[in-house]
C-alpha cells in the first residue's frame, strides 16, 4: 500500500526546496506549500545548481549525512534568502527523547516529522531500508523515541566477500531467491534478502504486539525489494525524508515569520 500526503502537479508554482543530500548523489523536492510538485536527482552539485537556474526558490532546507553544515552553506547559500541547514540545533516540530541527539543522523529525523505529518496523532514505525537499516519509532504525541540501526541490504552483500578469502560479491537478485539455494550465489543471496526479511517483520510483530494500531511506513531505496514480503498493513512512502523536510522547512518559514515585526502595522 501506498501513500504520501502530496501528489504530482507539475506546473503548479512552487516556493520551497528541500535537498537530501547523501554519499552518492543527491535528491531535491520542489513543494507548493504541502504540495509536492517534483522531485530530482543528481549525481553532482553542479547538475543540480544548473536545473537550478530556472527555477523560483524562496525558501531551501538542505539535510546531508555526509557534508559538513558550514561546506554547505558555502556552496548553497546564494540560491535563497531563507536557507536552512538542518541539525541538531534546527527547530522541528516533534520533540526528541533521545540520549544524544547530537548524533542523531538528519535524515532520521527527517523521516519522523514525515511520519508524524502523514499520520498526526498516531504511533508511526519507519524502516528506512538505504545503506543502513533504520527501525524507529515516534509516538502519538509526535515524540521520537529511537530506534535501531543495522547493516543495509548492500552492506551485507559486501560483508560477506570482504571479511572472507573466497565469497565473491554478489548483487540483489532480480527474483526472490528460494530459502533452499543450490549453490554459493543463490546461497548468499537468499541469506541476505531472506535473513532481511525476517529480521523486518520481526521488528514490526513486536512492535505491533506493545502498540497495536502502530503505523508501519517503509522507505529507502531498497524498500521496493520487500515491500510485497511484509505483513500487511504496510505504507509504502518513497519520498518521506522529502515529506518530512519540507514540514520542517515550513515549520521554520512560520517561525521566522511570526517573530518578524509587521512593517505596515
Amino acid at each position: 500500500m501506498s501513500r504520501t500526503d502530496t501528489n504530482y502537479h507539475y506546473g503548479t508554482t512552487s516556493t520551497n526546496l528541500v535537498i537530501d543530500w547523501g554519499n552518492t548523489n543527491l535528491k531535491a523536492g520542489w513543494f507548493a506549500e504541502s504540495q509536492l510538485v517534483k522531485t530530482e536527482r543528481y549525481a553532482s552539485l553542479n547538475e543540480l545548481l544548473a536545473d537550478l537556474e530556472s527555477n523560483l526558490i524562496v525558501n531551501m532546507l538542505v539535510s546531508s549525512t555526509s557534508r559538513p553544515t558550514d561546506e554547505i552553506r558555502v556552496e548553497l547559500m546564494g540560491i535563497s534568502n531563507n536557507f536552512w541547514v538542518l541539525d541538531s540545533q534546527t527547530p522541528v516540530p516533534i520533540r526528541k527523547a533521545y540520549d544524544t541527539p547530537t548524533t542523531l543522523g538528519a535524515d532520521r529525523v527527517a523521516a519522523a516529522v514525515g511520519a508524524m505529518t502523514l499520520f498526526p496523532n498516531q504511533d508511526c514505525l519507519i524502516l528506512d531500508l538505504g545503506t543502513c537499516l533504520t527501525a524507529d519509532l515516534i509516538d502519538q504525541q509526535a515524540v521520537f523515541q529511537g530506534g535501531l540501526i543495522s547493516p543495509g541490504l548492500h552492506m551485507r552483500f559486501r560483508a560477506m566477500h570482504e571479511q572472507t578469502a573466497r565469497l565473491p560479491l554478489v548483487k540483489t537478485p532480480p527474483e526472490w531467491p528460494d530459502l533452499t539455494a543450490k549453490n554459493t550465489q543463490s546461497a548468499m543471496q537468499s541469506g541476505v534478502m531472506n535473513g532481511m526479511a525476517f529480521e523486518l517483520n520481526g521488528i514490526v510483530e513486536l512492535y505491533r504486539r506493545e502498540r497495536p494500531g502502530i503505523a508501519v511506513l517503509l522507505c529507502g531505496g531498497d524498500a521496493i525489494a520487500f515491500e510485497s514480503r511484509l505483513k500487511p498493513p504496510i505504507f509504502a512512502v518513497p519520498e518521506l525524508v522529502l515529506t518530512g523536510l519540507n514540514r520542517i522547512l515550513r515549520y521554520n518559514v512560520e517561525n521566522l515569520q511570526a517573530s518578524t515585526p509587521d512593517v505596515n502595522a
